[in-house]
């Protein structure tokens, strides 16, 4: 069976590479998107066919967390730990968690059979726009806390209290002759139970909602107590 990695890759902190900080990851949100992209990417550089089979985020004071089957190959730029991840749950189980989330629903006309299009769960409930200033944060946390609870539903975990949910941004990505990618970010924090192992530890490893190349779907995880 093919061991899963978890990776911690730390921006250098050397003078020639804290020179260029800034340049490698910018703190515009699109630039920094896309720079975290391609930074992410050239740890797996040295195979030219390799897809993405990992998960990853960026973390505080310019760090990434990556999960896969694959070790990172050599890096100039970023000191990276490697370990194995087998987190080993049971039934009961707390845990603290942290996830950056591309959190959609699915909308779809009414009395249609079609498959409905994804819709940003903040933005599908705030109300009209000379209204959305003040309703704005209780529509995160609202909208939030349901989306995760379904999630948890669904892949093996509860909520035993309501998590945080904050930092809520759209995101948008340039593409060479095309309309831009428009990315909305959540993050969660809290606490979670595990309802069923074998179920989580592969939605953990699958990762959550969508946009997982650009830096969200991973849910760090560890014990509670």
């Amino acid at each position: 069976m093919t061991e899963t990695l978890l990776i911690r890759a730390r921006l250098k902190r050397n003078p020639s590479i804290a020179s260029i900080a800034s340049l490698l990851l910018p703190n515009e949100a699109s630039a920094r998107a896309q720079a975290s992209h391609r930074l992410v990417w050239s740890l797996f550089a040295g195979n030219p066919d390799h897809k993405r089979d990992f998960l990853w985020r960026e973390d505080k004071e310019k760090t990434f967390y990556i999960l896969g089957p694959q070790a990172p190959g050599a890096s100039e730029i970023f000191d990276v730990e490697t370990k194995i991840f087998a987190p080993n749950l049971r039934p009961g189980d707390l845990l603290h968690f942290s996830l950056r989330a591309n959190a959609t629903s699915a909308v779809k006309p009414p009395g249609s059979r079609a498959r409905g299009k994804r819709a940003d769960i903040v933005m599908a409930q705030l109300p009209p726009r000379g209204e959305r200033a003040a309703a704005r944060p209780a529509v995160i946390t609202e909208a939030g806390t349901a989306w995760l609870t379904a999630q948890g539903e669904k892949h093996g975990f509860a909520l035993p209290v309501p998590p945080r949910v904050d930092g809520y941004e759209t995101v948008k990505i340039p593409r060479p002759g095309a309309q831009k990618i428009a990315i909305s970010v959540l993050d969660f924090d809290g606490v979670l139970q595990v309802t069923d192992p074998a179920i989580f530890d592969a939605a953990l490893l699958r990762g959550f909602g969508h946009a997982k190349a650009f830096g969200c779907g991973l849910m760090l995880i560890r014990r509670a107590g």
